[in-house]
């Protein structure tokens, strides 16, 4: 297994890189974002994930004769594609996968923790639709979604804007009767 997809998998560190995908942050942020994680186990995780190239400091500035840091995600260092996925084996994607839906299952239950619920309002929902497509359909159906997302990925914080998570789970169901 890679240092960067050991790296990256860890519950704690996958939620610091969701919280700075598309917003840079100082560790002082973070912390008050990610509310349950300690100060010194938020260096720590800071520190291992600079060190491993997925995140990196792009600004600095002098704070009661230390440096403060803002750190934004290393985009590219943050995926893992088909080479890292092909050799993992299915014990190592049964942890990925979990490791995805405990991060999923915090991110909810901080919006639910906030009693602010609207859920029309805030346009949340959540569901499993089957769909029958041939592997060209479903590539198809694909390239149209990343594209859709894709024309708004570099949108930035501004007035009406709200950040939004957006997830995606895809697979076979070879259960289904009749294929």
């Amino acid at each position: 297994m890679t240092q960067s997809r050991d790296l990256l998998l860890h519950p704690v560190r996958l939620r610091i890189i969701q919280a700075l995908a598309g917003r840079p942050m100082r560790p002082l942020d973070l912390k008050d974002h990610l509310g349950d994680v300690a100060q010194a186990s938020l260096y720590r995780h800071l520190n291992e994930l600079e060190a491993g190239g997925l995140i990196e400091v792009v600004d600095t500035r002098p704070v009661r004769g230390g440096i403060e840091r803002t750190y934004a995600v290393v985009t590219e260092a943050v995926a893992l594609g088909p080479a890292e996925l092909q050799g993992a084996s299915p014990e190592d994607h049964l942890r990925f996968f979990a490791t995805f839906l405990g991060t999923l299952l915090s991110d909810f239950a901080a919006y639910v923790d906030d009693g602010q619920l609207d859920f029309v309002a805030d346009r949340v929902g959540y569901r499993q639709v089957p769909l029958w497509l041939t592997d060209e359909e479903f590539d198809e159906m694909i390239a149209a979604m990343s594209t859709s997302v894709q024309s708004h990925l570099e949108n930035g914080p501004g007035p009406g804007r709200r950040r939004r998570l957006l997830s995606t789970i895809v697979m076979p169901d070879d259960r289904a009767a009749g294929h």
